[in-house]
């Protein structure tokens, strides 16, 4: 689904991410963990093409989509969810949910689904999506996303300031999603018992490089925290 070969990526002329290699199977869940400044975000802001590759070639469903544009890789089955919890703050959160699925064939009933997976959200379609919580704005981005219907998820601290309940919920949905077919998730989490039970495997980049990675499992948080405290 999606294969890194020897990324190297950053701002300008200086690197963050060094010579990263890193693949997710078809309906697979990938976690990528490290410390503040070790270059998650840059990893996946290349994935998705915000920014330039500097070096190497990122592959989607087979295709080296390196030198596409943003729009091109969320046309093929991308589809970003950046750290924050954004979205269209003036607007309400029914309106954020049209903007996305006016105008495709299954707007009405991709809206419904998505209600679906996140309930909470049907009795907060006339708020301001600014006047909602931390934990309901991260439910609204990712259902905003998944009206795009794509087959890779990124997602980039999905529970960063959220109340736990919320937390287990988006980590359900992930989990669940995977289940069904058809969805390969990057996940970027600083929990890590969020990040190694959601995930078949993990990555951790230390100073823009992968320092371990492994397939998730009884003595996977260990490997993690002793790659984590170097």
């Amino acid at each position: 689904m999606l294969r890194l070969h020897d990324l190297t990526c950053g701002y300008g002329r200086s690197a963050v991410v060094h010579g990263v290699d890193l693949e997710i199977g078809a309906d697979e869940v990938v976690s990528v963990m490290g410390h503040n400044g070790a270059g998650k975000t840059t990893l996946l802001r290349a994935v998705v093409g915000l920014i330039p590759a500097m070096k190497g070639a990122v592959e989607f469903d087979g295709a080296d989509v390196t030198g596409r544009p943003t729009n091109k890789r969320v046309k093929a089955g991308m589809a970003y969810v950046p750290q924050g919890q954004q979205c269209f703050a003036h607007l309400t959160a029914g309106e954020n949910l049209r903007l996305v699925a006016d105008g495709r064939k299954r707007g009405r009933a991709l809206i419904d689904e998505q209600l679906d997976l996140f309930p909470a959200l049907r009795g907060l379609l006339g708020r301001q999506a600014g006047l909602l919580s931390g934990g309901q704005r991260q439910q609204l981005a990712i259902a905003r996303a998944l009206i795009t219907e794509p087959r890779l998820l990124i997602l980039d601290e999905p529970t960063e300031g959220i109340q736990p309940n919320v937390v287990a919920e988006i980590e359900s949905t992930i989990v669940d999603l995977a289940k069904r077919g058809g969805l390969s998730v990057l996940l970027v989490e600083q929990h890590l018992g969020f990040a190694l039970q959601a995930a078949s495997r993990y990555y951790v980049l230390r100073s823009g490089r992968v320092a371990s990675s492994g397939p998730t499992g009884t003595e996977a948080e260990t490997r993690v925290r002793e790659a984590m405290a170097i």
